[in-house]
C-alpha cells in the first residue's frame, strides 16, 4: 500500500446558512453543523484509503463562535493518522459574514472513522507520512487522542494506555 500525506486527504467544503439551518436565535445548529462535519470528514477518509467508510467516533465538539442565518460555513478537514483500519480526521470550521467580510474560526474536533471492504468488515489503510510541523504536531497527538478514546469507549483498560501514562510520568 502506497504511503499518503494528509495533503492527499485535504477536504474543502463550503454551504450557506439558511432558515431551515437555525435555531430560533438565527444561530447555525449544532447539530446541522456536525451533520456538514461528518459529510468532510467522511470525504476526506474515504480519499485517503480509496474505500468505503463509516464513523467510528466524534470527539469533543466545542461551539466558540456561533454562525448566524444568512453567514457561510467553511469546513476543511484531513487525515492527521492512519492506524490499522482507522483513520482520524481533524476538522476546522470558519463562519464567513460577506457583508462585513469578516470571517471568525467557530469549530475544531476529530472524527475516527473505519474502512470496509466489500463484505462490510474493517479493512487496512495506507500508513500517514506528515510534512508540515503542524501535520507532524497533529500526527503526534493522534496516538494520546486515541488512547483516550478507547478508555472512554471501553475498549481499553486505564492501565494499558501507555502513551497517556508516559506523559504523566514525566519529570518536571
Amino acid at each position: 500500500m502506497k504511503v499518503k500525506t494528509p495533503a492527499d486527504s485535504y477536504t474543502s467544503m463550503t454551504e450557506i446558512v439558511l432558515p431551515n439551518d437555525t435555531n430560533v436565535y438565527g444561530n447555525l445548529m449544532g447539530g446541522r453543523l456536525m451533520y456538514w462535519m461528518d459529510i468532510a470528514a467522511a470525504i476526506a477518509a474515504q480519499k485517503h484509503c480509496n474505500a468505503p467508510v463509516v464513523t467510528a467516533s466524534v470527539d469533543n465538539i466545542s461551539f466558540e463562535k456561533s454562525i448566524k442565518l444568512g453567514n457561510t460555513v467553511h469546513i476543511e478537514a484531513k487525515v492527521t493518522r492512519a492506524f490499522n483500519t482507522s483513520m482520524e480526521i481533524h476538522l476546522r470550521v470558519w463562519g464567513e459574514d460577506f457583508t462585513t467580510q469578516f470571517k471568525y474560526k467557530s469549530n475544531e474536533a476529530y472524527y475516527t472513522f473505519v474502512a470496509l471492504d466489500p463484505h462490510g468488515r474493517p479493512r487496512q489503510v495506507p500508513q500517514l507520512a506528515p510534512d508540515t510541523d503542524d501535520e507532524k504536531r497533529l500526527y503526534e497527538g493522534a496516538l494520546h487522542r486515541r488512547q483516550l478514546r478507547l478508555i472512554l469507549g471501553g475498549k481499553m483498560k486505564p492501565g494499558d494506555a501507555s502513551e497517556l501514562k508516559a506523559l504523566f510520568d514525566q519529570e518536571v
